[in-house]
C-alpha cells in the first residue's frame, strides 16, 4: 500500500519532516527523562537493551522490553487500519492515525503530570508514559512506511546519512533527494534540542503536549491540501 506521495504537489514531505521534529522531542523525554529507553528509536532501544541484559549500570530490562512490545503492538495495528483504508482518500488515514497518536501522546502527558524524573517514581506512571509513547511511535512508524515517501522515515537516520555519503558528488554520485535527507536530519536534530531544554527546564508533560499538538496540527493543514483527496493505492 501506498499514499500519493512522490509528487512535487504533494504536502507528505513537509508533514514527514515535521513529524521528524516530533520524533527528537520523544526521544529527549524517553532518554533523558524515563531512565535510558527509546520509545522512538529501536535500534537505540535494541542497544540498550543488550547493555541491561548483561547487567551494566544504569540500564534496565523491563522498560527496555515494555518499550519493544508497545513499538510492535503499536505498529501491528496500524499495519492493519492502513490496510482498511486501500481506495479511500487520503486525508480520511492520514486524520485517523493523527488523532489516535495525538490522544496517546497527550494521555502520556496527563500521566507524567504525576510523575518525577528525578525518583523515576511512581514505577506504573513510568511504565504507562512508557507504553503510550512506545505504541504511539510504533503506529506511527508503521503509517509512514506504508506512506513509501524516499529518505524521510522520521525516526531512522541510519539509513539517510549513508545515502547523503554515498550518493554524493564526492562517491561519484548525483546526489539525489539531499535536500530532503539534509532537512530530514535537520529536524530530528532541532526536535531533539528543543526536547532537551523542555525535560531540563519543565519535565515531560511539556514536551508531551507540544507533540500532540504538532501532530494534530501538522496533519490537518496536510488534509486541507488538496492532494490529499487522492485515494490510498493499494
Amino acid at each position: 500500500m501506498s499514499a500519493p506521495a512522490a509528487s512535487g504537489t504533494s504536502p507528505l514531505p513537509i508533514l514527514l519532516l515535521l513529524l521528524s521534529v516530533t520524533t527528537g522531542l520523544v526521544d529527549a523525554v524517553s532518554v533523558l527523562g524515563l531512565g535510558k529507553v527509546f520509545t522512538a528509536n529501536m535500534t537505540g532501544n535494541i542497544v540498550f537493551l543488550g547493555f541491561a541484559v548483561v547487567g551494566t549500570p544504569g540500564f534496565r530490562v523491563l522498560p527496555a522490553v515494555a518499550a519493544l512490545l508497545s513499538f510492535l503492538t503499536g505498529a501491528l495495528i496500524a499495519g492493519r487500519l492502513g490496510r482498511t483504508f486501500a481506495g479511500r482518500p487520503m486525508r480520511h488515514w492520514l486524520l485517523t492515525a493523527a488523532l489516535f497518536e495525538t490522544a496517546l501522546f497527550w494521555i502520556a502527558a496527563a500521566v507524567a503530570a504525576g510523575f518525577d524524573v528525578g525518583t523515576q517514581a511512581p514505577a506504573a506512571a513510568l511504565y504507562a508514559i512508557i507504553v503510550l509513547t512506545g505504541f504511539a511511535m510504533g503506529f506511527r512508524n508503521a503509517t509512514v512506511r506504508q506512506m513509501k515517501v524516499p529518505d524521510l522515515t522520521t525516526t531512522v537516520l541510519t539509513l539517510t546519512l549513508t545515502g547523503l555519503a554515498a550518493d554524493s558528488g564526492l562517491a561519484g554520485g548525483a546526489n539525489p533527494n539531499a535536500r530532503r535527507r539534509m532537512a530530514s536530519v535537520a529536524a530530528i536534530f532541532l526536535g531533539a534540542a528543543l526536547g532537551a531544554v523542555m525535560v531540563m527546564q519543565s519535565g515531560l508533560v511539556l514536551p508531551l503536549v507540544v507533540v500532540g499538538a504538532l501532530v494534530l496540527a501538522g496533519t490537518a493543514f496536510c488534509a486541507l491540501h488538496p492532494a490529499s483527496t487522492a485515494p490510498v493505492a493499494a
